[in-house]
């Protein structure tokens, strides 16, 4: 068990550009872990976070659900870049937990697409569906899906390069969808994020 000056029983320092009450984050819940994004492109999306106890499982090992979040976190925030900034939904999340990473460890999360554009379809699923918002009766017409590929690898302490694969998932990301007023500032937050 770790004491008072142990730093793995400490909570997680929210990254420096986001420290502000009420400044932009781009993904609330990975904030409060403690994830910090090194890299948000359309191609890309690509962050770490160390494994502390907030991020464990009872057997101080990276809890699945946390890679399950950084998973779809990332991916979805890529593919808001590749749509030109519109409104996602991840709609699918499959993960294989590889191997473990334990706490103290370094985790890096990059996020990929399978194949960028709008050929990316799932037609038996998605393609020419209607799908009514029961509060406002509109409807969404040949929504596309995306595909993302994500990696979450342990750090190698030493060099800070990617040693073991921990989790390899592929989320399927709904897009196209139709954009609230209330994600302006998202968009603009998310542009100045991209720029890292």
């Amino acid at each position: 068990m770790g004491g008072a000056g142990d730093p793995s029983t400490k909570p997680p320092r929210p990254p420096a550009a986001a420290a502000e009450e009420g400044e932009m984050r781009a993904d609330n819940a990975l904030h409060a872990l403690g994830f910090e994004f090194i890299r948000i492109t359309a191609a890309e999306v690509a962050g770490r976070l160390a494994v502390t106890e907030t991020c464990c499982q009872p057997f101080k090992m990276l809890n699945g659900g946390v890679s399950a979040l950084m998973a779809e976190s990332t991916a979805s925030i890529g593919a808001y870049m590749a749509s030109g900034h519109r409104r996602v939904a991840g709609v699918q999340l499959s993960i294989n937990h590889l191997r473990p990473a334990r706490l103290g460890d370094v985790v890096q999360a990059k996020a990929t697409p399978v194949q960028l554009g709008r050929n990316i379809q799932y037609f038996s699923y998605f393609h020419n569906f209607d799908l009514r918002n029961e509060s406002d009766q509109t409807s969404l017409q040949s929504s596309i899906s995306k595909v993302w590929e994500v990696q979450v690898w342990r750090e190698d302490p030493s060099t800070s390069e990617c040693k073991d694969l921990v989790s390899s998932a592929r989320v399927t990301v709904l897009v196209n969808l139709s954009t609230p007023d209330e994600m302006a500032s998202y968009k603009e937050g998310i542009k100045k994020y991209s720029k890292l």
